[in-house]
């Protein structure tokens, strides 16, 4: 963001063209780049029959 704030009493017109000028830019700015990527989907998890494990029968 930027150094803009709004200590106390009303904003002037000024203070109040920049923060209409920083929404602005902040609606019209793509989505940062980690919202595009997603990792790949994890491999399925193979679990053998009961049979197969020890102790079962």
């Amino acid at each position: 963001m930027t150094g803009l704030r709004i200590v106390r009493g009303d904003p002037t017109p000024v203070e109040l063209a920049a923060l209409v000028a920083v929404l602005a830019a902040a609606e019209q700015a793509p989505p940062p780049a980690t919202a595009l990527h997603r990792p790949p989907p994890l491999p399925p998890v193979y679990v053998p029959p009961r049979s197969w494990r020890a102790g079962t029968r």
